[in-house]
């Protein structure tokens, strides 16, 4: 170059232009130091050769220049084209993998169910019920839109990958030098969460995005939208949108307001740790980066998100789960033994009162709330039945969110006193009345000596007060005179359905009895002498409203005679007015019952009925641990009337079902103790004079309650032979 600059100075003179139109016509992309040269004399060879140097050298930079472009440009097109090849036989080897697997389906949800009380109100729902009936035509505007906001605000416009977002979470996740946002959209996590494990694999990653293709293929924006909302997990145990509204907010999402939607969708990124429940701090905070997207994204306006500020928002408390879900957990139970396997989402319909199973779980509550540390009492369950059979009230414990070990179904314990109107009901068959005489006193059978509660005797008394004071002595003596197989086999015929040791100590309910199947064999004694099978369900249907399940029947039949019924239920409404359940008195109904304490106060009950309904109470503790002095006339008796008095407060007056013999004569005992009590002594004596072989109404009566008992017992045979 300075070469070319010398040269150019010597002949300055000779090559300057008359004008600068020669110099001005030149190509101005032509390198500078050139221009010099282009002016020699043409004659002189040695400058024409210098002058086409350049020129040649100029060419060889172009030739050198151009083909490094068309080789990037080249290179940059076939790779592209070997990428897409790459791409494309990757994707056709994916796809024809996953059709192989079936995967191409949407997969059914697993059935719901759906369970109803007796006015038709929801108590629970189990499973993915509600599932597709969350649509968002139905939902406000804003609830679909919250999550679009948040989560993937490019849904409407992408293809089903979003190259745009991937490139944004790549460009946040390195300034952050972590992961904090993700490149998935929601129709990846759709395709994740329908078909595929949760792995960490690359294989599973084009799973996903090839599905996530087929997806927007085969459906709609707003069906795909709504395909998500109703499978994915929002924490707390709620798959779905729907329940996750129920859960906590306790409505419909239908229903849920703006703030509400913010919160729902705010869960999504980790519903465990910003569980509105558990966390409602990280809830909130979500939930305002929700709203400002919304914002941001145009979904609503500043004024929008004021008014929603405005408004409370409260979420259910997380320790709480209400007792009806011991029913339900009973109703789940049997729903298969009564339609079988189910492949669809069913209606299954109740017998239960909302109002007496709400009073029964609070009643419940207060009451151990108030006496548990200083009587040692943890737990209690209760069972009301209507005298027909159906199931009205069941909490099986406490409180369900602690424990859901259903007490008042599963849990078998010894019943103590509460289960000896059986045994006087098997003496009264065998011709006892409420008035019969027997010496309270010391009885040993065997190596057994049984005492009474307090160890004080009372010598002669009648049957009624024996019961109503609840004397174990004279229990004992008419349950072995009675014989403790009639004894047990009367129990079973009223519907105990455990196994009963038929020895001495039945008379004090050593075998061990649920609480639902107790009190479930008082029900003769209201109803007027009909067994039942205590149920629960009364149909169940599709969500359609086809019939799957409809229950028939009015129970096992006739059971004790109405003189006999009409017996106990004197001796038993003397336990309440006179006996040891006087703290369970109701005003304006007449009310029979049975107290029942088992050893060292481990257990302690109460069964009332009155024309109405019947209710039992057991309280106690799982580990069987003694209570303090805790007996069934005092806290049981004490929830069995706040219940009772409550659901009788607009029921008239029933008088308990069963008449007085007008045969039955009482005879006083003159001593017999041992196996056979005095009041059998008597019986001897009445059948084999000639007082009663005179009297042929006298006969003919004691006939008729002979053939009822014998068909009585072959009802229990048969309905036992069945089980």
């Amino acid at each position: 170059m300075a070469l070319f600059r010398k040269k150019a100075k010597k002949t300055k003179a000779a090559a300057k232009p008359k004008n600068r139109s020669s110099v001005d016509g030149l190509d101005r992309k032509e390198p500078v130091f050139a221009i010099p040269a282009a002016e020699k004399k043409t004659a002189a060879k040695p400058r024409k050769a210098k002058k086409s140097a350049p020129k040649k050298a100029r060419n060889k930079r172009k030739k050198r220049s151009r083909p490094l472009i068309f080789t990037l440009i080249s290179w940059t097109m076939t790779l592209a084209l070997w990428g897409m090849i790459v791409m494309a036989a990757t994707t056709a080897y994916v796809f024809f993998n996953l059709e192989k697997k079936g995967l191409f389906n949407i997969p059914e949800r697993e059935p719901g169910m759906m369970m109803l009380a007796r006015d038709g109100s929801v108590i629970t729902e189990r499973g993915s019920f509600y599932g597709d009936e969350a649509r968002i035509s139905e939902m406000p505007p804003y609830v679909p839109l919250a999550v679009v906001a948040i989560e993937d605000r490019r849904f409407y416009s992408h293809f089903g990958v979003d190259p745009i977002g991937l490139i944004r979470a790549f460009v946040a996740n390195y300034k952050a030098g972590r992961v904090v946002q993700g490149g998935s959209t929601l129709t990846q996590q759709l395709a994740k969460n329908l078909f595929l494990k949760p792995e960490r694999t690359y294989e599973r990653k084009f799973q996903e995005v090839v599905l996530a293709l087929w997806l927007e293929n085969k459906f709609s924006k707003d069906e795909i939208l709504q395909l998500y909302l109703n499978r994915v997990y929002f924490g707390a145990g709620a798959f779905g949108i729907e329940k996750a509204a129920q859960r906590f907010f306790g409505k419909s999402v239908t229903e849920v307001s703006l703030s509400e939607a913010a919160i729902l969708a705010a869960v999504l990124k980790a519903p465990s740790s910003i569980n509105p429940v558990q966390h409602p701090k990280r809830a909130a905070k979500r939930a305002n980066e929700v709203i400002a997207d919304m914002i941001e994204t145009g979904f609503i306006t500043k004024q929008d998100a004021m008014r929603a500020a405005s408004k409370k928002t409260r979420v259910k408390s997380a320790d709480y789960k209400p007792s009806s879900n011991y029913v339900a957990d009973w109703v789940e139970e049997q729903v298969p033994e009564l339609i079988g396997k189910f492949d669809r989402s069913i209606v299954v319909e109740t017998t239960i009162q909302t109002g007496l199973q709400n009073l029964a779980e609070r009643v419940i509550r207060k009451r151990l709330d108030k006496v548990s540390k200083s009587r040692n009492v943890s737990q209690a369950a209760f069972v009301a039945i209507a005298p027909n059979g159906e199931v009205l009230a069941m909490v099986g414990g406490r409180d369900y969110a602690k424990s859901q070990y259903n007490r008042a179904v599963k849990s078998k314990r010894q019943p103590g006193s509460a289960f000896k109107p059986f045994v006087y009901l098997a003496a009264i068959e065998q011709g006892a009345s409420p008035n019969t005489v027997e010496v309270d006193g010391p009885v040993t059978i065997g190596k057994w000596k049984p005492e009474n509660y307090n160890r004080r005797y009372y010598g002669p008394v009648t049957l009624k007060k024996a019961l109503g004071l609840s004397l174990n002595t004279v229990a004992v003596k008419i349950g072995m005179a009675a014989g403790p197989e009639n004894v047990a086999l009367t129990a079973q015929r009223l519907g105990v359905h455990s196994k009963l040791q038929a020895n001495a100590s039945i008379s004090l309910g050593t075998s061990e009895v649920t609480l639902l199947e107790l009190t479930s064999a008082f029900v003769p004694f209201a109803n007027g002498g009909t067994t039942i099978i205590p149920h629960v369900i009364t149909r169940i249907t599709t969500r359609d409203g086809k019939v799957l399940y409809q229950r028939q029947g009015s129970g096992l039949g006739q059971s004790i005679s109405e003189y006999d019924l009409g017996a106990l239920n004197e001796m038993m409404r003397f336990v309440v007015t006179n006996g040891t359940a006087r703290r369970a008195r109701l005003k304006k109904q007449d009310v029979g019952g049975k107290t029942g304490t088992s050893q060292d106060y481990r257990d302690a009950w109460f069964i009332g009925y009155t024309r109405h309904l019947i209710a039992g109470v057991w309280v106690g503790n799982d580990d069987n641990s003694p209570t303090k002095r805790v007996t069934g006339g005092s806290l049981p008796a004490q929830i069995w009337k706040d219940v009772m008095a409550a659901a009788h407060r607009k029921l008239k007056y029933a008088k308990l079902p069963g008449k007085r013999d007008p045969y039955a004569q009482d005879y006083v005992a003159e001593g017999g103790q041992g196996e056979r009590g005095g009041f059998f002594d008597a019986l001897n004596e009445m059948f084999g004079g000639n007082k009663v072989n005179q009297d042929p109404g006298r006969q003919q009566r004691q006939q008729v309650k002979t053939r009822a008992r014998e068909r009585a017992r072959q009802r229990v045979r048969d309905m036992l032979e069945t089980r």
